[in-house]
């Protein structure tokens, strides 16, 4: 399976860094290994925000759907990476990457310490496939344009609703009169001042800024 990866500017070998998976939407899909390349992942690349969240990003590319496969090479290449703070890996995903990153969790609700979900609902049009019980615990942060004609708003604000059922731990970001496109994702990044944010419940972090979020959740704090 193609990836890139890119590393901490300087690896410290008395450091630990966290890593983020990076799952592409349908527009990333095939195989030269640079499609997948756009949006958030090039936001993570810049100079600042390097400097300030040092980390491993690993951005893979597929031709299908996200599955159990993925989450098994996944954990591979990360078993093969020096200095890994094993307990801040973190998957964040936009359209058919944000359904993946719900995928993943479920699959192994005990790797990943938090997720970023753009655009992805974690439901079909008429049948759950997420189950919210497994997920509930994990620190989720989901992002929707409240006019998205691919992966309908009422798909992300159904699964939000059923999280606060759960007692979940997800915040919900909606971008007012967003779409879909590439530059929804990157506000996941980058922050917007057209966006409202709800909580699931008391145990969601408030932290306003995505990266600070991210970078303060761990496995250790479950």
């Amino acid at each position: 399976m193609p990836f890139r990866l890119m590393s901490p500017v300087k690896i410290d070998a008395e450091t630990r860094y966290p890593v983020i998976v990076s799952l592409h939407g349908g527009g990333g899909r095939g195989t030269d290994n640079m499609r997948q390349l756009r949006g958030w992942n090039q936001r993570l690349a810049e100079a600042n925000r390097r400097a300030e969240y040092p980390c491993y990003v690993l951005a893979l590319q597929t031709e299908r759907h996200w599955d159990a496969d993925h989450l098994a090479a996944i954990k591979e290449i990360i078993a093969k990476l020096p200095s890994v703070d094993r307990n801040r890996i973190y998957i964040l995903g936009h359209s058919m990457g944000g359904h993946g990153t719900y995928s993943l969790l479920q699959l192994d609700p005990g790797y990943f310490a938090a997720a970023g979900s753009s655009a992805g609902t974690g439901l079909s049009t008429t049948d759950e496939f997420i189950d919210v019980s497994l997920i509930k615990d994990i620190p989720i942060w989901a992002f929707h344009g409240d006019q998205d004609p691919r992966c309908p708003y009422e798909g992300g604000l159904k699964l939000f609703t059923q999280m606060v059922k759960a007692g979940g731990n997800l915040k919900f970001t909606t971008w007012a009169g967003d779409k879909h496109g590439g530059p929804v994702a990157e506000k996941m990044i980058t922050g917007s001042d057209n966006g409202r944010t709800l909580m699931s419940s008391e145990r969601c972090d408030p932290e306003p800024e995505f990266m600070k979020w991210l970078f303060a959740q761990s496995l250790t704090y479950r």
